[in-house]
């Protein structure tokens, strides 16, 4: 049998892609609209199949791309409401696999902050978080690493934590759990979990996720260090010299590095850039990406 090494290149919506994201301490002011462009690039050629360590040895290396639209309006100081479209293209380095791309998900999510107590220079604040998602477009699952997206509706719930000391330095953790709906493929039965499954639905693991910086943030200028983590709560293991499958268990640790700046002029623009590599994991490829974004803010109070 030709040896086929394939891996789903998790995290196609990145969750640091833009200003006052549903993981940090940050809240967009009320009447404010921050909304712009990212672009993403994900390379990858070595990947975990299980714990197993490989390489992409027919289609040598995935690059993903992404452009998404992001936006953020303060209802008020303490409620924002998110919302997010990536389009996404993928492509391997060689073989016959054709490129895929087109619209992914629509992201919606609404974060309150709903305690604060300040300590002299120093602020403590605690949010929640509810976000849903769901496909745009009518794109295949099921042709992975491929596929632009796992074609699954979610709903999810975080909690964060952020500390601010001497109103520059911070420290900042949260935590979520995803729920996924089942997906539906484009064939009557499949294979996975050492089990044949008479049916086009697969039933999808949720996941649990965290995730942790430290950093700047003063005068315009954010820097931070990150580090995420995400255990899929079941799904079994790519099968040996075997494709990925759309419900198979995909964990990893990644490690980061943020950058933000607020431009003097023209006012209301702002610069945003990150780069975050894969440590460890389980069926997911040991990927690199870079963003890159220009964010611009609307103030819909005079004078503000």
């Amino acid at each position: 049998m030709k040896k086929i090494y394939f891996l789903f290149l998790v995290g196609l919506i990145p969750v640091l892609a833009s200003a006052q994201t549903t993981t940090d301490g940050l809240m967009m002011p009320k009447k404010n609209l921050c909304t712009g462009f990212m672009y993403t690039h994900d390379k990858w050629t070595n990947y975990w199949e299980g714990n197993l360590k490989r390489e992409n040895g027919n289609i040598g290396s995935i690059t993903t791309q992404s452009i998404m639209w992001f936006g953020n309006y303060g209802i008020t100081d303490k409620l924002n409401v998110m919302a997010m479209v990536p389009y996404v293209m993928t492509k391997a380095s060689q073989g016959t696999l054709h490129p895929m791309e087109g619209i992914q998900d629509l992201s919606l999510s609404v974060k309150y902050n709903f305690f604060k107590k300040d300590f002299g220079d120093n602020t403590f604040k605690t949010f929640v978080v509810g976000s849903f998602s769901t496909p745009l477009t009518d794109y295949t699952p099921d042709f992975l690493p491929l596929s632009i997206g796992l074609a699954s509706t979610t709903l999810s719930g975080r909690l964060t934590a952020n500390y601010r000391f001497l109103k520059r330095w911070f420290v900042n953790g949260s935590t979520g759990y995803t729920w996924r709906s089942n997906v539906t493929l484009d064939r009557p039965s499949y294979f996975t979990n050492d089990r044949l499954y008479l049916t086009d639905e697969v039933e999808m693991p949720n996941v649990f996720d965290y995730f942790i910086s430290a950093g700047y943030l003063h005068d315009g200028l954010q820097v931070e260090l990150n580090l995420m983590q995400q255990n899929t709560l079941g799904g079994d293991d790519i099968r040996r010299q075997d494709m990925p499958f759309v419900s198979n268990k995909m964990n990893y640790v990644k490690a980061g590095v943020l950058a933000m700046y607020y431009l003097p002029k023209p006012k209301g623009f702002a610069v945003r850039g990150s780069v975050m590599t894969t440590l460890s994991g389980r069926n997911v490829g040991q990927s690199t990406s870079f963003l890159g974004g220009l964010l611009y803010t609307f103030k819909f109070i005079k004078n503000q």
